[in-house]
């Protein structure tokens, strides 16, 4: 059992960093794939006999560059022998362009920004993202994303061919793309942080991937924003639902529940990226959720300084739902026909969107206009995603 442990340990710590270097190695991904999983395969049958080696990453990445220099190797026999059975076309071997510096000379980050190049489709990134640096299986993403092996399975292929085809290069990219570049390796792990696909814990996937991105960046204050957002989200994960898997709203939750450590962890993160004096939306939208979860009890939030954090983050990113947002925190500061005012001038933009209706029938509540409060929480219902999310409106319509 403990060498059992002590393999899954490596894989969640090393299965990307044991990819990316043979991606590097060998150019061929499925080879990568193939000889990683037969490095651990290998560490399973070994370890138990000769032990745990003092540095199990090092022990892996040897053991499935071996595996691959051996297939590649037998692979070349093949080839020869098969020019001497038939006669081929000679071809002549593509001349490799000039390799280019990269900003940080980490094979994991290479990956990543491969993984999220532009020219995938954002599907595609984020399959290969939890492909080829989560080490989740064909099948996991196939359940995560709600569509059959085979459709995985192909969007992968494709993926992986259009790298090929199209001569994606394996680097960070120059200097000029860097922030555009990493604006896009952001955004996928923030996707993947807030889908909630059933099966698996993405979350807990997207910010290993972000802890990786903040060491191998430690210049780029963004992406300890976006790390710092998803410790100050996940530290309340506990305390969102209740036994029976109904909402808990954030002023109701118990905070004895939420993980201390990791609120802890998001403010030192935090506080590093704001260091850099280049604030960017990651780092304002942690900063509102370390108002919440740094708060001792609802009553202890402050919330004139949440709705002064949500305009800064509204003049960076516009954005119809950061203004819904912001008018709840003005609605706690300014009462809730301050922050209806303000819901109420989003209706066209957000039509459709459950959340609206929502607000806009709590605030309604609030102002004790309990018909019309009954009417929207009904509009919310009929928008709204989530049996959970459901059960909670329903709750609310018959309070009322």
């Amino acid at each position: 059992m403990v060498v059992r442990e002590a393999v899954d340990e490596a894989f969640r710590a090393e299965w990307g960093r044991v990819v990316a270097t043979l991606i590097r190695v060998t150019g061929d991904w499925d080879l990568a794939e193939e000889c990683a999983s037969d490095a651990f395969a290998s560490a399973l049958a070994t370890w138990p006999r000769d032990g745990v080696p003092r540095r199990p990453g090092a022990w892996l990445t040897t053991a499935a560059r071996n595996r691959a220099l051996d297939r590649i190797r037998r692979g070349a026999a093949e080839t020869g022998r098969l020019r001497r059975l038939a006669p081929v076309v000679p071809v002549e071997p593509e001349t490799p362009e000039p390799a280019e510096p990269d900003v940080v000379p980490d094979d994991r980050l290479r990956l990543m920004f491969t993984c999220c190049h532009p020219a995938l489709p954002l599907e595609a990134q984020v399959a290969l993202t939890l492909r080829t640096l989560a080490g989740l299986t064909t099948p996991e993403i196939a359940r995560a994303f709600l569509v059959p092996e085979s459709t995985m399975a192909q969007r992968l292929v494709r993926a992986k061919r259009k790298i090929r085809n199209a001569r994606i290069p394996y680097r960070v990219p120059p200097a000029e793309l860097l922030g555009e570049r990493t604006a896009g390796v952001l955004g996928v792990l923030y996707l993947l942080f807030n889908k909630g696909y059933s099966g698996i814990e993405l979350s807990t996937e997207a910010i290993r991937l972000a802890r990786v991105l903040v060491e191998l960046m430690p210049d780029e204050p963004e992406a300890g924003g976006l790390l710092a957002l998803m410790l100050f989200h996940e530290a309340r994960r506990a305390a969102r639902v209740d036994d029976r898997g109904d909402l808990v709203t954030l002023a109701d939750q118990d905070r004895t529940r939420w993980d201390r450590a990791m609120v802890d962890e998001g403010v030192a993160v935090l506080d590093a990226a704001f260091d850099r004096a280049r604030p960017g939306p990651y780092q304002l939208q942690a900063a509102i959720a370390g108002c919440h979860a740094t708060a001792t009890s609802a009553a202890d939030t402050d919330w004139r300084r949440i709705a002064d954090l949500y305009g800064l983050v509204a003049r960076l990113s516009p954005s119809p739902v950061v203004e819904l947002n912001r008018a709840v925190a003005v609605a706690e500061v300014e009462g809730p026909a301050a922050g209806l005012a303000l819901v109420e001038a989003l209706r066209d933009d957000l039509a459709g969107y459950h959340l609206l209706p929502a607000t806009r029938a709590d605030l309604l509540r609030r102002m004790n206009r309990l018909e019309e409060a009954k009417a929207a929480y009904a509009a919310a219902l009929e928008l709204a995603p989530t049996d959970a999310e459901r059960r909670f409106l329903t709750r609310r319509i018959n309070d009322l």
